[in-house]
């Protein structure tokens, strides 16, 4: 579904919205001065008589030639009417119901719960996910539940600028950050050395550096020389050429790789995979809610089809695998249906191929090209 004539209707209402929001508070203005003058007028010198009928006749009089009323009114039917229009268009675009747009699939209810319950771990909502176990009658997760709980309370450290119990678990971890080919310790130890350089001094940072930090100088020595020259900085590191090591955001992102290397080691994706399948669904669910209509007024079930005759385009952050669609039979990649290469270049699947060859029993004519092939010559792709 195509978002932009909703985004542009909603433009033209956030746009006279701050038009009858500043005409309004300029009528408003107009409207307190104008008081303002006559109360100053009859809060006058009492030595000298005011006319306060006459004052106040002028008031109206002035109040009248603004009008107020009027000038609200029309900012605010405009407003109305593009609020109107955009409320119409939200209720044509989006279906509220959604039911028809999924098959009628049996669900294992008990890996369902396993996964909302995990993705509260995830999420450091562990009440909530101890609670839904314990009501749905599932077997804790024990095990993942502590990893993660170790995970946020080393966050919640990072955050108070506590980089103690990261320093510990990356120590623990080494050699298997190594094979990931990680070099998240040596980010935590030149972060905390800048923390050490700028409370404690210039002493205590050598110090530091001569424990934690010679042993990485063989593969980072020109990291180590860097961190070596801040020391000539002391107590001033923020006007030196290496300020960017005092940038608050280095602490989100150095949290942000410890969360990712966390979850790599756990063999967990980064990303909830709850979150994932929610976010690709809501992209996939208008075309899903207009194929449904479409097959509605034709008179056809398509819940009952193997593959969806339309596409359904996912952005790039839900491609996770190298897929392979063949281009004659449409049919995706599989084990049991790889994608094969011909000597001329082009790639079909094998079925195809054994379909246009009849069985291996003849050469076939590639359909994009005048080259002739044999199902001996095709050769296997692996993705």
């Amino acid at each position: 579904m195509e978002l932009s004539n909703i985004k542009d209707t909603f433009d033209r209402v956030a746009k006279k919205q701050k038009l009858s929001s500043s005409k309004s508070q300029e009528v408003i203005d107009q409207v307190g001065r104008e008081i303002e003058n006559a109360l100053a007028k009859l809060q006058g010198d009492p030595a000298s008589p005011v006319d306060q009928k006459s004052i106040l006749m002028e008031l109206q009089t002035k109040l009248s030639i603004i009008g107020s009323q009027s000038q609200l009114e029309g900012s605010q039917k405009e407003l109305n009417i593009n609020l109107s229009k955009y409320t119409k268009l939200l209720e044509k675009s989006f279906n509220p119901d959604i039911s028809k747009a999924y098959r009628n699939v049996d669900f294992d209810f008990h890996t369902v719960n396993q996964i909302i319950a995990r993705h509260f771990y995830r999420q450091g909502l562990f009440d909530i996910g101890e609670c839904l176990t314990n009501e749905s009658g599932e077997p804790e997760d024990t095990a993942l539940k502590s990893h993660f709980l170790e995970m946020f309370q080393i966050l919640e450290a990072m955050k108070g600028r506590d980089l103690e119990p990261a320093l510990n678990w990356v120590s623990n971890n080494r050699e298997k950050l190594k094979q990931n080919g990680s070099n998240l310790e040596l980010k935590l130890h030149r972060l905390q050395f800048v923390e050490i350089l700028q409370k404690g001094g210039r002493a205590d940072a050598l110090n530091y550096a001569r424990t934690y930090l010679a042993p990485f100088a063989s593969l980072h020595m020109d990291e180590i020389q860097k961190l070596m020259a801040c020391l000539l900085w002391a107590g001033r590191l923020d006007s030196s050429p290496y300020s960017e090591l005092m940038v608050p955001s280095l602490w989100e992102k150095l949290a942000e790789e410890l969360t990712h290397q966390f979850c790599s080691l756990l063999g967990q994706s980064y990303e909830s995979p709850l979150s994932v399948a929610i976010a690709a669904g809501i992209e996939g669910l208008p075309t899903l809610l207009k194929l449904a209509n479409v097959m509605a007024a034709k008179k056809q079930e398509w819940q009952a089809m193997k593959q969806l005759p339309v596409p359904v385009d996912l952005g790039r952050e839900f491609q996770f695998h190298s897929i392979f669609v063949c281009p004659v039979s449409r049919d995706q990649g599989s084990e049991e249906n790889p994608p094969m290469l011909m000597p001329c270049g082009h790639v079909l699947c094998k079925q195809s191929i054994m379909k246009l060859s009849k069985s291996s029993t003849r050469t076939f004519k590639c359909p994009y090209c005048p080259a002739e092939s044999s199902v001996g010559q095709c050769m296997q792709l692996y993705f």
